[in-house]
């Protein structure tokens, strides 16, 4: 006998039986499968996707609105009050800004903003969403409809960013399932940025914006 069958023989003499479970204590194969998107989406159905997302993001320090969608354009102008310049993707929404008197600024691939123009005091960006996810309080960006590139949510200070009720699934792999181009490159918001040292002082704005602006639509 070996040095090893000697070790796992006294281990099993010392459990009294064979602590491995036997096939009936497993179950049935199906039982330990991964569940389908028919089984998140019946989970989802289950619980307020909603509420969950929103709860999450005030854990992250984010600010939440929650309006109807003709409420939106007066929501986004509250959270934009404080903002002296709005820099938006060129296909985000007409009607987005109708009640926002200020300055904006679209910004076009054509023209892309240089990064002093975007780290400039007082620059807000205000972008759409992918999708977003219940479970963790995530917001995806994929640059798709309304989002611009990375940097546009990575340099400035504050983000405002607008979420319809219907993109927030409930689990991360619910979420990942609706992504129409999932080789687009992906960014992933949990809250403000913000990072903790070895003593746990948060430091916030070290990895894009120290803000972040949530508004729920629906």
């Amino acid at each position: 006998m070996s040095a090893r069958e000697e070790i796992l023989a006294r281990i099993r003499a010392a459990l009294g039986e064979d602590p491995r479970p036997t096939p009936s204590e497993l179950g049935s194969p199906t039982a330990l499968t991964r569940p389908t998107p028919s089984d998140l989406g019946e989970q989802a159905r289950a619980t307020d996707v909603v509420a969950l997302f929103a709860d999450r993001l005030v854990d992250y320090k984010a600010t939440v609105r929650r309006c109807a969608p003709v409420e939106l354009p007066a929501t986004i102008d509250e959270a934009l009050a404080a903002t002296a310049v709005v820099v938006v993707p060129e296909d985000v929404p007409g009607d987005w800004l109708s009640a926002y008197h200020r300055e904006a600024r679209p910004e076009s691939p054509a023209a892309p903003l240089s990064v002093a123009e975007l780290d400039a005091a007082g620059v807000t960006v205000l972008t759409g969403c992918a999708v977003a996810i219940a479970e963790t309080g995530t917001i995806i960006l994929d640059a798709g409809p309304g989002q611009g590139r990375r940097a546009l949510t990575l340099v400035p200070d504050h983000h405002v960013c607008v979420v319809r009720a219907d993109q927030i699934a409930a689990s991360v792999p619910a979420g990942l399932a609706r992504l129409t181009e999932p080789t687009r490159p992906l960014t992933l918001i949990s809250g403000p940025s913000a990072t903790s040292d070895i003593e746990l002082n948060r430091v916030e704005g070290v990895h894009g914006p120290r803000r972040l602006d949530v508004i729920i639509v629906g």
